[in-house]
């Protein structure tokens, strides 16, 4: 395994998601001198700007010596045509092109890089930015063991990391675990709503179902236990949690509710891949 401090990465793109996986590598040793960002905001660095890492507004200023052992491409979907074409020069053999574009296939990739291209796509999540998240991978045929390790552990640097073969099943992964911070900020919402209407004060309501929600899965991550198993911890014989219980789990409850929502995100996950 290479020593990941003497790493050369160039990272196109800066924002939310590309600043939280910059800070990841640098508190994991990274020297700031080996990294190039290339970001129009010329704020996005923030505290960062000065460190000695490299920010360039634009890819035509790429240093002329620069030689990355991975490019970062950590742009919006919508962005990526743009940012993709000066990244087509810089391919050689074992150069890691590793992407975070929701949408953006391998083919789509390849297709501008070149089949010879190393590409690995990956699907992380918000809460990358506090280091808790989780990405699943995965890589095209042209990508050796080292590069798979050089990739795991960029993504490392802001949570956990699964890798899948198929590349089919990144939609669903976008479905369960992209869009899955919002159905859990939104199980918050209604938590609260419903305290607010059964009497209880708004702002209590709210702070209930806020550190109930962040409690329950700080708790299952700990434990280790499966989640069926943590309910049943909860959920004394004729009790309160029971009877709510009965209904969440009601054959029109929260499951099959869930079943059609994650059907219909993977379905538009597929509709906006190419």
């Amino acid at each position: 395994m290479a020593d990941f401090s003497k790493t050369k990465l160039l990272l196109v793109g800066c924002g939310k998601m590309g600043g939280a996986m910059l800070r990841g590598w640098l508190a994991r040793g990274l020297a700031p001198a080996r990294v190039v960002v290339v970001e129009p905001a010329a704020a996005a660095l923030g505290d960062l700007a000065g460190s000695g890492i490299t920010h360039l507004t634009q890819s035509g200023d790429m240093p002329v010596n620069f030689r990355p052992d991975a490019v970062v491409l950590a742009v919006k979907p919508q962005m990526m045509d743009d940012a993709i074409k000066p990244c087509a020069a810089l391919v050689q053999p074992q150069l890691l092109f590793l992407s975070i574009a929701a949408g953006k296939t391998i083919a789509y990739f390849q297709r501008h890089l070149g089949r010879e291209a190393v590409i690995v796509r990956a699907m992380p999540n918000t809460p990358a930015a506090i280091g808790r998240g989780i990405s699943v991978a995965v890589a095209n045929a042209n990508t050796a063991p080292a590069e798979r390790d050089l990739a795991d552990r960029l993504l490392a640097a802001c949570g956990e990391v699964a890798w899948v073969e198929e590349e089919a099943l990144i939609d669903p992964v976008t479905a369960v675990s992209g869009g899955g911070p919002a159905y859990v900020f939104l199980l918050m919402e209604v938590l609260a709503e419903a305290g607010r209407k059964a009497g209880l004060p708004a702002d209590l309501a709210m702070r209930l179902a806020r550190v109930t929600v962040s409690g329950s899965g700080e708790l299952a991550r700990l434990s280790g236990e499966p989640a069926a198993e943590l309910r049943r911890a909860v959920t004394s014989p004729k009790g309160t949690t029971l009877e709510a219980l009965n209904i969440l789990m009601a054959p029109d409850g929260l499951q099959p509710l869930f079943d059609r929502a994650i059907a219909a995100a993977t379905r538009r996950s597929r509709e906006l891949a190419n």
